[in-house]
């Protein structure tokens, strides 16, 4: 194994920067259960009024966040809908039906993340006794199964109108919503504001240690915090880690577009490489996703294992393989992975 490690499996790998662990080290703190953290406190009013909210509450991860915020809106026996490529769906253990009882049904996502209206309308459940209420409708963005891609103002706003007219609930879960709102060159809060309820994290991109922010109306926030202490959220002294969340709302976002412009540079290097696979016009945001032809030998777990023990980390399943660029992966680190996949497939 190299001795140097380039570490492009998520950007949940991403450590505090030194401003924020010297945040952490001074910061203010107290009883947040109690909602005496005055740090807690901060973060959760500045994270209100970037997305365009009445409250906020922080948790220890987006999975909770997600999770608090389905258990907040329906009951048991209700129904959400989410595409079919949802982290909710996909990656949070079935939390909302083996915790709240919370029916999961999945439609069809298209590339780039969306769900067709038309879609979103045939899985509405009839007035009928023998099927689940359907209640909530769940948008991820950016959407990490679907190239990163990012949901555009006109579609959030498009869903959330939808939505109303049906007596739906909007949920975005946001664990990326930053780099959305870089993407899409507009205030997180217009991504944000149709939905009724948003959750973020903090320690993707942001690069703060740990946790998310859920943020919404007062009555939904004040009932999330019930929830949340039946989770075994409820944190006492978080403004040590909140702290860290702070600094990440305040400078570490704007920097995002320098993790989306490696990503591309490494986007268009893999393009490059014989026996790579690549759509390059579907790369988005921070994640590369691509394969590896037919004729190339070898698996893809195999190819990972090969360019392991060249020092660099990729994420991804049996079908593609995932890269994702962060603040801890520069230009350099980007030429270094691709010199490592080009050399490994050379050699093959």
């Amino acid at each position: 194994m190299s001795e140097t490690i380039l570490d492009f499996r998520s950007d949940t790998v991403t450590k505090p920067t030194a401003q924020m662990r010297e945040a952490m080290a001074k910061a203010e703190v107290g009883d947040d259960v109690y909602q005496e953290d005055p740090t807690v406190n901060r973060l959760q009013d500045l994270a209100a009024e970037l997305t365009g909210k009445e409250s906020g509450l922080f948790v220890p991860s987006g999975t909770m966040g997600n999770l608090t915020s389905i258990l907040s809106h329906c009951q048991r026996g209700d129904e959400i809908i989410v595409g079919r490529k949802a982290h909710i769906f996909l990656f949070e253990a079935t939390g909302a039906a083996a915790l709240g009882g919370v029916n999961i049904q999945t439609v069809p996502n298209e590339k780039d993340g969306t769900i067709l209206i038309e879609n979103l309308k045939n899985a509405i459940r009839p007035d009928d006794p023998h099927q689940p209420i359907s209640r909530m409708i769940g948008l991820e963005n950016t959407h990490n199964r679907c190239d990163g891609a990012s949901l555009s103002p006109e579609y959030v706003l498009k869903v959330s109108q939808f939505a109303r007219e049906n007596n739906l609930i909007l949920h975005i879960d946001g664990a990326r919503i930053f780099n959305a709102a870089i993407d899409q060159n507009v205030p997180v809060s217009e991504l944000t504001k149709p939905a009724d309820s948003v959750t973020f994290c903090l320690s993707k991109g942001l690069s703060a240690p740990v946790g998310s922010v859920i943020c919404g109306p007062k009555p939904f926030i004040q009932k999330a915090r019930r929830i949340r202490k039946q989770l075994g959220g409820g944190m006492r002294q978080a403004g040590v880690i909140a702290a860290a969340g702070i600094v990440a709302l305040t400078n570490m976002v704007d920097r995002l577009a320098e993790d989306h412009q490696n990503a591309r540079i490494l986007a268009e290097g893999l393009a490059n490489i014989p026996g790579i696979k690549i759509d390059i016009e579907n790369q988005h945001t921070n994640m590369v996703y691509f394969g590896l032809s037919d004729n190339t030998f070898g698996t893809l777990s195999e190819f990972r294992s090969l360019i392991k023990h060249q020092g660099l980390l990729v994420g991804g399943d049996n079908d593609r393989i995932r890269m994702v660029t962060h603040v801890w992966v520069d230009k350099q680190s980007v030429k270094k992975a691709l010199n490592i996949i080009q050399e490994t497939l050379t050699n093959l």
